[in-house]
């Protein structure tokens, strides 16, 4: 058991700079599977070498998407390594082979969690959602169903649910991204609005708006070059000749 700090300086360098040069990498699953279960992260940041081992030397871990679905937690949008974690993430959502109510409970959990996080958050994980929608359509009916759960108290949909596949995530639908159309930045607005329409077949290119953070919002809102702005709607005919003037109804000026 390896001190905290020296966990993390580990697993950061893991993955480039040492299970390549070596020989025999699965000498390095005992480390990584313990790595993997202590949580918080210490657990992303093994899985890095975890895909790894798991796509290129056939590692066999029991339970795998049980564990990555329990990293899932409100913490998930606002830690270091974000962009690494999504960007795996990705990666081990992306087999068309995985069954409809694996990949159902992590959009339900994502998009639960999605109702508190940062809008520079949501910009990446929108377009996420949506692109585990094209790879796996059995989980559109999570969009299309209008007799769904309208809020909270009403959704079959049990977060607290460690096994994915007693979640009940399939009989839910996606209230939370409807709620999204509703958010205070337009664009995040603007992105939850798209599940309104049907979804292209190409999948969106998420790999730039991993690391988006709240400075690259603010300082693109900054630099927007303002337009004039009307500050009357109706066309001015006089002091007091506005429609359904009150003053011009009740006193004549002439």
């Amino acid at each position: 058991q390896l001190p905290t700090g020296l966990y993390k300086k580990v697993l950061v360098i893991l993955h480039d700079s040492v299970l390549p040069y070596m020989n025999e990498p699965t000498l390095m699953m005992d480390f990584l599977t313990v790595a993997y279960g202590i949580g918080g992260a210490i657990s992303l940041l093994a899985l890095n070498g975890l895909f790894i081992l798991i796509h290129q030397h056939n590692l066999e871990y029991p339970d795998f998407y049980k564990k990555l679905y329990s990293l899932l937690d409100p913490s998930i949008y606002h830690v270091k390594y974000r962009a690494r974690f999504f960007h795996l993430t990705d990666l081990f959502l992306s087999s068309s082979h995985l069954p409809a109510y694996l990949v159902a409970a992590f959009i339900k959990r994502l998009s639960r969690l999605a109702l508190t996080a940062p809008p520079e958050a949501l910009l990446m994980i929108i377009p996420f959602i949506c692109n585990l929608f094209r790879r796996h359509p059995a989980c559109r009916v999570l969009v299309h169903r209008p007799g769904g759960p309208a809020d909270m108290s009403e959704d079959p949909y049990v977060m607290e649910e460690e096994e994915p596949s007693e979640s009940r995530a399939l009989e839910s639908s996606l209230w939370e991204i409807q709620s999204l159309q509703n958010h205070y930045h337009p664009d995040v607005a603007k992105a939850a609005a798209v599940l309104n329409q049907s979804l292209s077949e190409m999948e969106d290119d998420i790999s730039g708006l991993l690391e988006l953070s709240a400075y690259e919002l603010f300082d693109k809102e900054v630099k927007k070059k303002a337009v004039d702005v009307p500050l009357e709607f109706e066309q001015v005919r006089g002091l007091f000749g506005k429609k359904n003037d009150i003053f011009a109804d009740h006193f004549s000026l002439d």
